[in-house]
């Protein structure tokens, strides 16, 4: 990897870092392949309870590199279509995938500008933490594309089919309280605050029940593709299962002796 993308665990926190902090981290194609090989090898190690997706500098990120984009322009439609499907499909899809199955918590640091790329990777985390300064746009259009990174699948979802065609086919810039508004983030706060109010939303994380996080996310995703039936049982096989972790033992038992539970993750 050239260092585009950052990756670190450290007491069984990790953290991805999109780096290239004087472009305002925009995704290039080095760095599409860099993201998608850092994303594999945190999820092959492992050993951590909380992913936390950031940007270095004062950005999340703002889009694609505009600059890989025009090297293709002298490229006939044909091979511009060939290399741009092959682009997504092999390195841009595998990121979103890999994000939304991982068993463990993902949590976004969002600052500055999180436009295109970046704001579906913000959207496909679990959870949002931004600055009050943050700018959002969904981007696309204002450079004649269509949305990747399953920006097209989280928006009707989280914001209704009617405000996520607005918000794709006008790619206006909104901040963070319309972001906070629509359900995008979970949190806004301000700038200075950003570190700490991250660090401590994963500390508590990382002291949760791991076991039962995971059961969450896969029934949370899963939610909007099946019936009601199957969810239901969905359900009660994931609750069942967590009912047999040593956690669920501490949790109950902590509940009745009336302190703080200290799971371990079994």
């Amino acid at each position: 990897m050239a260092n585009t993308v950052l990756h670190a665990i450290e007491d069984r926190v990790a953290t991805l870092t999109l780096n290239r902090p004087d472009a305002l981290n925009a995704l290039s194609v080095e760095m599409m392949e860099d993201l998608a090989k850092a994303l594999s090898t945190i999820r092959s190690r492992g050993d951590f309870d909380v992913l936390v997706v950031e940007g270095a500098g004062e950005h999340f990120m703002a889009g694609g590199d505009i600059n890989d984009f025009a090297r293709h322009l002298t490229a006939s439609p044909e091979a511009r279509l060939a290399a741009f499907r092959a682009m997504i499909e092999q390195y841009v899809n595998p990121v979103v995938t890999t994000i939304q199955g991982m068993h463990q918590p993902v949590v976004a640091k969002v600052r500055g500008a999180c436009a295109g790329f970046g704001l579906s990777l913000m959207l496909g985390c679990d959870l949002v933490v931004c600055a009050e300064s943050t700018k959002f746009t969904s981007a696309y259009a204002s450079i004649g594309l269509s949305a990747d990174g399953g920006m097209s699948y989280f928006l009707p979802r989280m914001v209704g089919s009617r405000k996520a065609m607005e918000l794709l086919l006008l790619a206006e810039r909104f901040d963070a309280q319309e972001a906070l508004r629509l359900g995008l983030v979970n949190r806004v706060v301000g700038d200075a605050a950003l570190e700490d109010e991250v660090a401590a939303l994963v500390r508590r994380l990382a002291s949760g029940p791991r076991h039962a996080y995971g059961e969450m996310k896969r029934l949370v995703y899963a939610a909007p593709c099946g019936r009601l039936e199957a969810h239901l049982e969905s359900e009660a096989e994931a609750f069942a299962r967590c009912s047999a972790t040593g956690d669920f033992g501490e949790g109950v038992t902590a509940f009745l002796q009336k302190r703080k539970a200290a799971f371990k993750g079994r």
